[in-house]
C-alpha cells in the first residue's frame, strides 16, 4: 500500500486533454487503486460528472471514462478505479507512480448531478463497486446538504477489504473542521457486502426489496414524493435498481427535464 504526495510541476496542454500529473497513489487491494493528479484552473465541472483519463500509448491516447472523486472546489482531480490484469488501459494505469503523466479530458459530462433531480427530502446515492467514486465528489460538496434533509451513500462491495473511504464517509467527513457543521447529522453511510460475513448482508438491490435498507437506517420505505436517487454500479444491478424505482411510480431524470432519480450509463470495465 502507497500512500505519498508531491509537488507538481508546471501542467502542460496536448490537443483534447490535459497533460497531469500524478501527485498521489493508493493501493486499496489487488483490485483497486485511487489515484489523484493536478488540476489546470481552467478545467470546471459539477460534483458527479465524469472525465475521460488515460495515457499516452504509442503516440495515442488510449482513455476510458472514470468520475471525478473529488469535490468541483478542491485544486486536485481524484479517481478511483479497478484493476484489470488484461485491460487496456487499467493494466498499464494501476502502475503510475507520483509524478507519472496521465491524460484527463477537458470535457467533463454526465448525469449524475445534483440539477438532474427534482427538489426532496432524501437524497440516496447507490453504489456498487468503483461506482462510490462519484459519491464521494457529491458528499463534500455544500450544495448537496443545502438542497437535502438526508443524504444517504450506499456502498457494495464483494469483500470487506473493499470497502475503500469508509473512513472519509463514517468518521472524517461529519468531524472535518469546514464541512463537519454543514453536514451534521445529514449524512448516513451503509455499506453492504455480498461474499463474506459483514454486520449488512447483501445486494443492495434485495435490502431495497425487502425493506431491510430502511428498517436499518430507521427510515420510511422509498417515496416518489420526498426521496430522490442516484444509482452507478454494474449494468445489471443499474438495470434491476431502475426496474425496481420504476414499478414504485419513479420518473427518471436528466439536466434537461430533472426527474426523481438518475443514473450514470457511461462506464465499462477495461
Amino acid at each position: 500500500m502507497t500512500d505519498v504526495t508531491v509537488a507538481a510541476p508546471a501542467v502542460k496542454k496536448a490537443g483534447a486533454f490535459f497533460v497531469e500529473t500524478v501527485t498521489w497513489v493508493q493501493h486499496w487491494t489487488e483490485s483497486l487503486f485511487s489515484f489523484r493528479t493536478t488540476r489546470d484552473p481552467s478545467l470546471r465541472f459539477s460534483s458527479g460528472q465524469f472525465v475521460m483519463v488515460g495515457l499516452e500509448v504509442e503516440g495515442k491516447p488510449l482513455v476510458r471514462a472514470y468520475s471525478i472523486a473529488s469535490p468541483a472546489w478542491h485544486e486536485e482531480l481524484e479517481f478511483y478505479s479497478i484493476k484489470v490484469p488484461d485491460g487496456p488501459l487499467t493494466s498499464r494505469l494501476q502502475k503510475i507512480k507520483v509524478g507519472d503523466q496521465v491524460l484527463i479530458g477537458r470535457k467533463p459530462t454526465g448525469t449524475l448531478v445534483l440539477d438532474g433531480l427534482r427538489p426532496g427530502k432524501r437524497l440516496y446515492m447507490l453504489g456498487t463497486g468503483t461506482g462510490l467514486a462519484p459519491w464521494l465528489s457529491l458528499a463534500r460538496d455544500p450544495e448537496v446538504y443545502e438542497r437535502f434533509d438526508e443524504v444517504i451513500v450506499t456502498h457494495t462491495v464483494r469483500e470487506i477489504a473493499d470497502l475503500n473511504y469508509r473512513e472519509l464517509l463514517e468518521t472524517e467527513l461529519p468531524n472535518d473542521e469546514i464541512l463537519g457543521e454543514l453536514i451534521g447529522g445529514k449524512l448516513r453511510y451503509y455499506p453492504t457486502v455480498t461474499r463474506e460475513p459483514f454486520k449488512t448482508n447483501g445486494r443492495i438491490t434485495d435490502l431495497i426489496t425487502s425493506g431491510k435498507l430502511f428498517e436499518d437506517l430507521g427510515v420510511p420505505a422509498l417515496d416518489p414524493k420526498v426521496d430522490r436517487l442516484m444509482l452507478c454500479g454494474g449494468p445489471s444491478v443499474l438495470a434491476d435498481l431502475k426496474q425496481i424505482l420504476l414499478d414504485r411510480g419513479y420518473e427518471e431524470g436528466s439536466v434537461a427535464s430533472p426527474g426523481d432519480f438518475v443514473l450514470e450509463k457511461a462506464f465499462v470495465e477495461s
